[in-house]
């Protein structure tokens, strides 16, 4: 297991190192002149050129590449180029945003997904469970900007105005709610199928029936048998799940002007602002890996064939 680790570690070392290149050459091609943007268009070519001396914008390629992957190696992620303040300090309190916001979405998705999938299993082919699966089915198939704006029209000003549907500074907690529902309706299909789909597994299986004939009450199979050997290949399906809202997270904090890394992405790549957008993509790339090492890991001690296999 430990051997395992390491290598997967390796290989996401190796995976953001590649990131990096991705995103250099990204930011790299984007049209427009970072000088430019930040002095307006007003400004003297003397000023353009002091401005591009000082951002290092006139270094070859290689050189900015290499001189930005040392800092990032020492811990250094750069200055902004709108706002002049040292990247890892500005990313700070959007980034605590963005996570408190993922947190809050996990915990609402995680145990409610659970539960219906698990009531499913136990009601399969009832009304229940056509009607849960339809729905899973039907949510899954909509991409998460566009839940979003159902429920601004729904439940936002615009429908039945029980929540605000943009964020403000002065505004109260209830405006975390269309977000965080937005997340949570976002990854809650996948763990709603996974689960139904193995606690039919488990609930077919030999032992769970050898249970039953002992007379054993079925909420006590359900919960000693049953639920244990059912959360293993879930938990891996709720790892990645996780992982996906690094990456989706940006799209709906955008959609609702939510202070967090997502709106501070979009705002960069309007400023061309070069040295933040490479840190939020490295961040985001950073905590998928890193989630997706975990499920890795759930998923190999959930299941011992994995683990020989892999020797």
């Amino acid at each position: 297991m430990t051997r395992l680790i390491v290598v997967r570690l390796l290989f996401g070392a190796l995976t953001l190192w590649a990131v990096s290149l991705v995103v250099f050459a990204a930011t790299q091609a984007l049209p427009g002149d970072a000088a430019q943007l930040i002095l307006g268009r007003d400004a003297t070519p003397e000023r353009l050129a002091v401005l591009r001396d000082q951002l290092d914008l006139g270094e070859p390629v290689a050189v900015q590449y290499t001189q930005w992957l040392q800092g990032l190696v020492q811990g250094d992620l750069g200055t902004s180029f709108s706002n002049r303040q040292p990247v890892a300090e500005y990313l700070a309190a959007p980034v605590q945003s963005s996570m408190t916001l993922m947190g809050l979405a996990a915990l609402v998705a995680t145990p409610i997904a659970l539960a219906i999938g698990a009531t499913s299993a136990l009601r399969r082919d009832r009304a229940f469970d056509h009607s849960s699966s339809m729905g899973t089915l039907i949510v899954a198939s909509i991409p998460e900007f566009v839940v979003g704006i159902l429920l601004i029209l729904l439940l936002g000003p615009g429908g039945l105005d029980l929540f605000p549907s943009v964020y403000a500074r002065e505004g109260g907690p209830d405006q975390w709610i269309l977000p965080v529902l937005t997340l949570s309706l976002a990854v809650a299909p996948p763990i709603v199928r996974m689960m139904r789909a193995t606690m039919i597994e488990v609930l077919e299986s030999e032992y769970v029936q050898q249970a039953r004939l002992k007379g054993m009450s079925e909420r006590l199979v359900l919960w000693r048998h049953a639920a244990p050997n059912a959360i293993g290949p879930v938990a891996q399906v709720v790892a990645l799940q996780l992982a996906w809202l690094a990456g989706g997270v940006v799209a709906i904090e955008y959609l609702f002007n939510f202070p967090g890394v997502g709106k501070v992405l979009m705002d960069a790549i309007a400023n061309r602002d070069v040295p933040l957008i490479q840190a939020v993509v490295l961040l985001i790339a950073g905590i998928y890996i890193l989630v997706n090492l975990v499920a890795d890991v759930i998923g190999l001690a959930a299941n011992p064939k994995v683990r020989v296999a892999n020797r």
